[in-house]
C-alpha cells in the first residue's frame, strides 16, 4: 500500500511539473504556427530541390546510402530491397514504397535526362512508367554520372548532420561538380507552392556557365545564345518562339510548347517521338476514338510498331496517296497529346535555405557561387591535410637522423612520447607518427622516399596557396577546367531540336465528316431530326400529338444548315449531329437561344455560295448567299425584319438565278410570274437584292403575299382550289407575267377561293 501511494505521489508531481511547463496559447495562434511549421518542413525537407545539387532529401539519401554500400558504377548490381532498407532504416524513416518509387524515377532514362542509377530488371516503360517490378525482383547500382555528385564528398566540401536517431552522420548537401538542378530538372508540389523545372543539355549548360565565369555581367540574351531551350529526355521538337523562351527564362515561369516529331516513309507519316509524360497507348487511343467517331475520314488505319529498338513508332495509313499529310498532322497536333504545353516554374531552395522562383541568370550565378565555395573548401581541406602530413614527415626525418637514440627511448622509457618531444623538439603529432612507424620502414630507401614525398607535397602546398590567393583568376581557371573535364565525360548532343512551326489547326467539322445524303425534317412546333438518304417521305413520318410537318429539305451532311425564325433571325445548326428521323426529334431551342415567342419559319440547307430567297408577306424580300446568313452564335443574327403585323415566308432555294421563274400568289388571288434573271440583275451588296414583288398599292390592307413558288423553264404550274385543278402550261404563263412591283393577274372565278400553287411533276 505504501509503494502504491508513493507511486501515485510521483505521478502527481510529474503532472504538476508538466502543467507548469505548458504555455497557454490562443487556438488561432497555435494553429497558424503549427501549419507554418508543417509547410516549411514540406518545402525544405520533402518537395522542393536544392539549387546546389538539384536533389530532394530522399533522392540525396538514396544516392549517399548507395555510395556507402559501395554500389558505384564499377560494382555489381545489388537488390533494390537492400538499398531501400538501408535508406529508410538509417536516413529516411518513411514508407518503403515511396522510397522505391523515387529510386525508379532516378533510373528511368525516359524520365531523367542524365539518370543517376543503373537499374537491372523491369523498371517500367515509356507506355506505363508505373509498371516497374517489385523491389525484391530488381537490382540497382550507381551510374558514372553519379560520381559528379559524390567524388568530393569526403574532402571537407559540405556540412554534415546527425541522422534521425543520432547514430549516424549524413551530408546536408552533395558537392555537385555539375549544375544538376538544370541538367535533370525537378518536379514537386509543396504547401502553397510547386516546382516544374525542365532538363537541359549538359554541353549547353556548361557553355553558359563558362561564359558567366568569363563575363560576370553577361546578359540573358547572351546566355540564351548558348542555352536556348530545355532538352528533354525524349526526342521532341520545341516550337516555342524565341521571344517566349526569353520571357520564360527572365521570369522563371511560363510554358514550353513541344511537338512530336514525324517523318514520311513511302508516303506514310510515321510518328517517332512523344512529349514528356505522354504514352504511345494514350495517343493511340485518342486517334482511334476519332476514327470510330468518323472524324478522320482521310485516315484508314493506325499501326503501332513500337519495340525495344524504336520505343515510339506510330504509322498512320491514309486512305489515299493524295492525302495532305501536313494538314492531317496539324489536325492531330491540335486534337491529341502529340503537341503539348509544358509548364515551367523554376522554384528552388536557394543558398540561403529559402525557396525562391529564380530566373536563369540568377540560378547559374548562384550555382557558380556554390561551386566556387565548394572548391575553396576542398582546397583548404587539402591544404590542411598537406600541412599535417608535412609536419609528420618533418618529424620522421628528424627521427631518421637520430635513429639509435629514438630506438633507445622507445625501448627504455616509460613515457616515450614525452621523451621524444623533449629530445627532438617535436610536436605531439610528430611524436605520435614516430611511435606508429613500422620497423620495416626504417630502411634507408624509406628515408629517401619520405624526402621525395615531402618535396612533392611542398610544391603542391605552394600551388594551393597561389590558387587560394587568386580567386579571380586561378580559381576561376580551375573551375573552368573541371567543368570542361566533366563535359568530356558526360556531355552529349541535343535531343530536342528547336523548330519554327506554324500553329496547329484542327480541320473544320464539315471537312472531317463523311459526306452522305440526308433529309432534314422540321415540324411546326419546332422539333427537328434528320434521316440518311433522300428516299424518305417526310409526310409519312410520325409526329407528336397536335404537331405536323412544316418543311423538309434534302442535301448533304457536310453542307451548311440554317434556320429562319419568325423574328427575322437566322441560326446556324450542325446537320451531321441531328437526332435520327426514327425518333420524334428534339426541340430546336436546345441548340439555339431564340427570343421569347420565336417560332420556326423554315430551313436552308446547301453549299455556302448557294442563293436563297427570303421574303415576308408584305411583298418585300431579298436574295442572299447562305454563307452570309450564317451565324456562329447561339442567339443567331437578324437578317430580315418583318413589318408590323406581317409574317415571314419559308425561304426558297434558288439553284440558278439566270434561269426559271418566280410565281407569287397574293391573298386576293392575284398571280404574278416574273423571270428570276430580273431579280438577279437587281443584286447588290453581298450578293443580295431588295425586291418588291407586289405593287405599293397592295402593301396595306387585306391583300398580302401568300405563297412563293420557283418554276423551272419547262415546268407546268398547277393551281388547286378545293377539288378544282388548273394547269398553266409554259406557253400560258404569259397571261400572268409581269415585272417586279406590279399587281399581278386575277385567277379565274372558280379558283379564287383558297388557291394554292404546285409544281406538276412530269412522268
Amino acid at each position: 500500500m505504501k509503494r502504491a501511494a508513493s507511486t501515485r505521489d510521483k505521478q502527481q508531481q510529474q503532472l504538476n511539473l508538466e502543467e507548469e511547463r505548458i504555455e497557454p496559447c490562443p487556438l488561432e495562434v497555435f494553429t497558424e504556427r503549427a501549419y507554418l511549421d508543417y509547410s516549411i518542413h514540406v518545402m525544405l525537407d520533402r518537395a522542393l530541390p536544392h539549387l546546389a545539387d538539384g536533389l530532394k532529401p530522399v533522392q540525396r539519401r538514396i544516392i549517399y546510402a548507395m555510395s556507402e554500400l559501395g554500389l558505384d558504377a564499377a560494382a555489381k548490381h545489388k537488390k533494390s530491397a537492400r538499398t531501400v532498407g538501408d535508406v529508410i532504416g538509417k536516413y529516411h524513416p518513411h514508407g518503403d514504397a515511396a522510397c522505391y518509387e523515387t529510386m525508379v524515377g532516378l533510373s528511368q532514362d525516359f524520365n531523367s535526362r542524365y539518370p543517376l542509377l543503373d537499374g537491372q530488371g523491369n523498371w517500367g516503360s515509356l507506355d506505363d512508367p508505373k509498371s516497374f517490378a517489385a523491389m525484391r525482383y530488381t537490382e540497382v547500382r550507381l551510374r558514372p554520372y553519379a560520381r559528379s555528385l559524390l567524388s568530393e564528398l569526403g574532402l571537407g566540401t559540405v556540412d554534415w548532420q546527425d541522422n534521425f536517431d543520432g547514430t549516424l552522420r549524413e551530408p546536408l548537401l552533395l558537392p555537385a561538380r555539375l549544375p544538376n538542378i538544370l541538367l535533370n530538372g525537378a518536379t514537386g508540389i509543396a504547401v502553397g507552392m510547386s516546382t516544374e523545372l525542365p532538363p537541359h543539355n549538359l554541353r549547353e549548360v556548361i557553355a553558359a556557365c563558362i561564359h558567366l565565369l568569363r563575363n560576370p555581367r553577361a546578359t540573358l540574351p547572351e546566355l540564351l545564345r548558348l542555352l536556348p531551350a530545355p532538352d528533354f529526355s525524349v526526342p521532341v521538337e520545341i516550337i516555342s518562339p524565341a521571344a517566349e523562351l526569353e520571357e520564360l527564362y527572365a521570369r522563371g515561369n511560363g510554358t514550353v510548347r513541344v511537338r512530336a516529331p514525324y517523318l514520311v516513309e513511302n508516303g506514310l507519316p510515321v510518328i517517332t517521338g512523344l512529349p514528356a509524360q505522354v504514352s504511345v497507348v494514350r495517343v493511340r487511343e485518342q486517334i482511334i476514338s476519332q476514327l470510330r467517331a468518323n472524324k478522320l475520314p482521310m485516315l484508314e488505319d493506325l499501326r503501332n510498331e513500337s519495340d525495344e529498338r524504336n520505343p515510339v513508332r506510330l504509322v498512320l495509313v491514309p486512305r489515299s496517296r493524295n492525302c495532305d499529310v501536313k494538314a492531317l498532322m496539324s489536325h492531330l497536333f491540335a486534337t491529341t497529346d502529340l503537341e503539348r504545353k509544358l509548364r515551367v516554374h523554376m522554384n528552388v531552395i536557394g543558398l540561403n535555405g529559402k525557396p525562391r522562383v529564380m530566373d536563369l541568370r540568377s540560378l547559374l550565378l548562384d550555382w557558380l557561387r556554390f561551386r566556387t565555395e565548394t572548391i575553396i573548401r576542398r582546397l583548404r581541406d587539402r591544404l590542411r591535410r598537406l600541412e599535417q602530413r608535412l609536419e609528420e614527415l618533418e618529424g620522421l626525418l628528424k627521427a631518421y637522423g637520430r635513429l639509435e637514440e629514438v630506438i633507445r627511448v622507445i625501448r627504455e622509457e616509460e613515457a616515450p612520447r614525452e621523451k621524444l618531444m623533449q629530445l627532438l623538439e617535436l610536436s605531439e603529432l610528430q611524436a605520435e607518427a614516430i611511435l606508429e612507424l613500422r620497423l620495416r620502414r626504417l630502411a634507408r630507401l624509406e628515408e629517401n622516399k619520405l624526402r621525395r614525398t615531402a618535396e612533392a607535397m611542398t610544391l603542391e602546398q605552394k600551388e594551393l596557396l597561389r590558387v587560394l590567393a587568386s580567386p579571380r583568376h586561378r580559381l576561376k581557371t580551375l573551375l573552368q577546367k573541371e567543368l570542361l573535364r566533366d563535359e568530356e565525360l558526360h556531355g552529349d548532343e541535343r535531343r530536342c531540336p528547336l523548330r519554327t512551326r506554324e500553329p496547329a489547326q484542327a480541320m473544320a467539322a464539315n471537312v472531317l465528316l463523311t459526306e452522305q445524303p440526308i433529309t432534314v425534317v422540321l415540324s411546326r412546333e419546332g422539333w427537328i431530326r434528320a434521316a440518311r438518304g433522300h428516299e424518305i417521305n417526310p409526310s409519312e413520318l410520325a409526329f407528336r400529338g397536335g404537331d405536323a410537318l412544316l418543311q423538309a429539305v434534302r442535301g448533304r451532311s457536310r453542307q451548311s444548315l440554317s434556320l429562319l425564325g419568325s423574328s427575322g433571325r437566322c441560326y446556324n445548326l450542325e446537320a451531321h449531329n441531328l437526332p435520327s428521323a426514327r425518333s420524334l426529334g428534339e426541340p430546336v431551342s436546345t441548340r439555339i437561344q431564340p427570343p421569347d415567342g420565336e417560332r420556326c419559319v423554315g430551313l436552308m440547307l446547301g453549299d455556302p455560295d448557294e442563293l436563297f430567297l427570303l421574303a415576308g408577306n408584305a411583298g418585300y424580300g431579298f436574295l442572299a448567299r447562305l454563307e452570309d446568313l450564317r451565324s456562329h452564335k447561339r442567339a443567331g443574327k437578324t437578317v430580315l425584319k418583318p413589318t408590323a403585323g406581317r409574317e415571314l415566308l419559308a425561304p426558297l432555294r434558288v439553284p440558278d438565278p439566270e434561269q426559271g421563274q418566280l410565281a407569287a400568289l397574293s391573298a386576293e388571288s392575284r398571280l404574278l410570274v416574273l423571270p428570276l434573271r430580273e431579280l438577279s440583275r437587281r443584286a447588290a451588296g453581298r450578293g443580295a437584292c431588295i425586291l418588291r414583288i407586289l405593287g405599293k398599292r397592295y402593301k396595306t390592307g387585306a391583300d398580302h403575299l401568300q405563297q412563293l413558288l420557283l418554276l423551272g423553264a419547262r415546268t407546268p404550274l398547277l393551281i388547286k382550289s378545293g377539288r378544282r385543278h388548273l394547269r398553266v402550261r409554259v406557253a400560258d404563263r404569259a397571261l400572268y407575267a409581269g415585272a417586279p412591283g406590279t399587281r399581278g393577274t386575277l385567277l379565274p372565278r372558280g379558283f379564287r377561293k383558297n388557291p394554292t400553287l404546285h409544281v406538276e411533276h412530269l412522268s
